[in-house]
């Protein structure tokens, strides 16, 4: 049986879009005639999870088809949460197993902000990581450590460390050819052009060459991504049978972003024209 390629959504901080950036990818897969299966770790929060729920309420209650992910069962997110380590790690085990297991072609894997157990467990299993973040030192923070006098790089930090350990035990567990695609994206980007940007993206270019990773487009901050959540919809949803909201030329922008970043993924996407006029 072919191994699913294994994506993980991380970021040791909350609010830099992760969930956001997991169900467009996973969308955008099942769009582009690939079978999916998602694992949210966020376990008290399991937005990720809960978009898709809403996506077959919405779906069944209008008489329309769309495709979904296979989602393992994991049990309660609130009890597992209060588990210990141990446990936690043996359920997102068997749920990685179980979804293997349908022979999907990739695994999506949802992490909580936070260095957790079952989060580094995760990271070990990905063939490639995203992760997002917010166009702000604050966020760069967590990749590497800047001189607070020049703002000159130096040193990776916390969350580079992470990576580099998983990458270490796959390299121990597959063999040292084994490796662990990492793209870091900008997400949440406002329209107009943030002033410490230049700067920010330097210190990214000269991180990026120092621990390993490359840089791509994220999604900026539009109203359309939010609006369509309560629906378990994205933009590549869209089409003239389904659009519970009036479509403009802000969400055919919005569908160039998804193409931009999949394909900074290295994964196939294929969407519709999204016809405004109608």
């Amino acid at each position: 049986m072919t191994q699913p390629h294994v994506i993980v959504l991380g970021n040791e901080k909350g609010g830099a879009g992760k969930s956001t950036l997991a169900i467009h990818i996973v969308t955008g897969l099942l769009h582009a005639g690939r079978s999916v299966a998602i694992i949210d770790l966020d376990l008290r929060q399991r937005s990720m999870q809960r978009f898709f729920q809403n996506r077959a309420a919405w779906l069944a209650a209008n008489g329309h088809e769309l495709p979904q992910p296979f989602v393992p069962d994991m049990g309660d997110g609130k009890a597992l949460a209060k588990a210990d380590a141990v446990d936690q790690i043996a359920t997102f085990e068997r749920a990685f197993e179980e979804a293997a297991a349908q022979g999907v072609d990739c695994i999506l894997i949802d992490t909580p902000g936070g260095d957790t157990a079952v989060s580094n467990a995760a990271h070990a299993r990905a063939d490639q990581i995203v992760t997002p973040m917010n166009d702000s030192f604050v966020d760069f923070d967590l990749l590497g450590d800047v001189d607070p006098v020049t703002l000159e790089l130096l040193k990776p930090s916390i969350y580079s460390e992470s990576v580099w350990e998983a990458r270490k035990q796959r390299a121990i567990a597959q063999g040292r050819h084994a490796t662990i695609d990492w793209l870091v994206v900008t997400n949440r980007l406002a329209v107009a052009e943030a002033r410490n940007r230049k700067r920010l993206e330097e210190r990214m270019t000269k991180l990026a060459k120092r621990v390993g990773f490359r840089v791509g487009p994220g999604l900026r901050d539009r109203v359309i991504y939010r609006e369509l959540f309560p629906f378990g919809l994205t933009v590549a949803d869209l089409s003239n049978d389904i659009r519970p909201v009036a479509v403009s030329l802000a969400h055919v922008a919005a569908r160039q972003e998804m193409r931009n970043l999949m394909m900074a993924m290295g994964l196939e996407q294929v969407l519709s024209p999204l016809d405004v006029a109608a």
